[in-house]
Formats: C-alpha cells, structure tokens, sequence
C-alpha cells in the first residue's frame, strides 16, 4: 500500500475493518483514519496507531476533513434474516450512509473499494431482492458504478463470501453462523441450524479477506472482485464439523439457499484463499478437548 499515504476505512473497528487496519499499519501506511458507528464495532477491536473518529458514514465529510487517497467502506449493516426487522436501520446506515460515503469520494477524488453483497448472486441472482439488506447491498453497487460512469469515481467493488476468524461476533442478533456454532460448541450446547440445512456457503477466513482487498485497493478498478474460498459447504456439514448434537430451527425470510462464486478478477490480481473452514474448526475442536 505504499502509494496511498493516507487510508480512511469506514468500519475500521468492527470485525474485518480491524484486520484491514491492523494489516495496513503492518505494510506501513503512513496514515490510517478509522470511522465507525460503534453499532458492532468495538474498542476493543482497536489497533496501535490508527486515528479512531466515532460518527454516522452519512457525516463523513464534516468529521474526516483531510482528503485520503484511498477509502474502504466496510460501514455497513451486515445480517440478511435480522433485516427485516431493522429495515429503517438498514436504510440508515445502508442508504444515507453509503451516499455520504460515495459524495466525499467524489469530491476529494479519493478512489473507494466497496465491500459489496455476495447476496446479489445467490439463488440464480434472486437473492437481490429477498431481503432488505440484500437490496440495500445491491442497489449500492450500482450507485458506486453509476458514480464512476457519471462522475468518474475511481472505485472498485468486492464481494465477500461468508467471512469467519477471530473478532467475529459469537452472540447476539447480529453474530455469524461460524460465530454463534462457535459459542454453543465452546458451552457444550448443542448447535443450532435454520432449516433446512441443505443451504450452501464458501466460508472464507478474515486474512483471506483482507489480502484480497489490499490488492483490490493496489491494483483493482471496477466491479466483480469476488473474494471467496473455493469449497462450499452445507451449513450442516460445518455443523457436523463440531461433532455436536444439532437442534434444527424453523426456516427464516431472506435465507438464500446458494450463492455463485466468481473470484477470477481476484485471481488475476494474484489472490486465491489460502485457509481452510475445516481446520478451523478443528482447530477449535482440539482446543476444547485440550481445555
């Protein structure tokens, strides 16, 4: 990342946006500015020497004045089913905010890498409009790409597929699957699986991730920079994984029963996920046995 002086990463405190951080002080960005809702993010999640301003996306113009050469927006709402019940929440953060966002790209000629929806690709490109968050998720990305035809924004867009790994969240409305898997595992619980089960998903671990989105922020422009691992797996095959008992629960809304993986723009950049779910888990296995 030498080029970019200085980097602003919108949700710079939340479970990916501190790999990020933590990977760009490492490759020595000169200057790391986090801006984060705090709505997941966390404190605890901050890292030595990055700049932590705490404050709505859609202000983003009045509370990081200086002009970055490079801004990741990670500040999103993030959970597909609970959508539905926040859809104002959704429309604030996902809407208002990401507008806010996309203006103070444009205005300071900052190029934007935006942690797009895999959602939009699931069920046969169905999955668009199955949720609230997922057509948030969507319809942004063609407002970035809209911006680059209109205004030309220097953008590119990524997709994510189902990120696990240290600082996900473990409980709670908003927490992942590998997350909530993990804490019922860790309390001798048994697992809980949203029917029917048979729903696929490419779990792609958090350093894979922000690998990815270094090299997109080096090197990428425009739309289509997948970033999944290549295995797909049921969700109760991962919850088999575990080796625990399995407590099924009804179907929910908005619950994609398949996602497409497109990673080959990645791939010409030189990424391919190098980390596998199922050592993971049975990393985590092991260490409860050895506890």
């Amino acid at each position: 990342m030498t080029q970019h002086r200085t980097v602003l990463v919108a949700g710079g405190a939340g479970f990916i946006g501190s790999h990020l951080v933590e990977a760009l002080a490492v490759a020595g960005t000169d200057r790391i500015i986090s801006l984060d809702t705090y709505f997941t993010g966390s404190p605890g999640n901050h890292v030595p020497g990055v700049e932590y301003v705490e404050g709505h996306m859609k202000d983003i113009a009045r509370l990081c004045p200086d002009a970055p050469d490079l801004v990741f927006h990670l500040g999103e709402y993030s959970r597909v089913e609970q959508s539905f019940a926040d859809v104002a929440l959704v429309w604030d953060l996902n809407k208002a905010g990401t507008f806010g966002v996309v203006e103070y790209c444009r205005h300071h000629g900052s190029k934007l890498v935006y942690a797009g929806s895999s959602t939009k690709f699931a069920d046969g490109g169905l999955g668009r409009d199955q949720s609230p968050y997922a057509w948030a998720k969507a319809t942004n990305t063609e407002l970035v790409m809209n911006y680059g035809q209109w205004f030309g924004l220097k953008f590119a867009i990524t997709y994510f597929y189902n990120v696990y790994g240290p600082r996900e969240i473990t409980c709670g409305e908003y927490a992942t699957v590998l997350g909530i898997f993990r804490s019922q595992f860790e309390a001798g619980e048994a697992l809980t699986v949203v029917a029917p089960g048979t729903q696929r998903r490419n779990f792609t671990h958090v350093e894979d991730i922000v690998r990815g989105l270094m090299l997109v922020g080096d090197q990428g422009s425009g739309d289509e920079y997948g970033l999944g691992a290549d295995a797909s797996y049921s969700v109760l095959e991962i919850a088999g994984l575990f080796r625990s008992e399995i407590r099924m629960l009804p179907e929910r809304r908005g619950n994609r029963m398949d996602a497409t993986l497109d990673a080959g723009k990645a791939r010409l950049l030189g990424w391919r996920a190098e980390r596998n779910v199922e050592d993971y888990i049975a990393g985590i296995v092991q260490a409860r046995a050895n506890a």
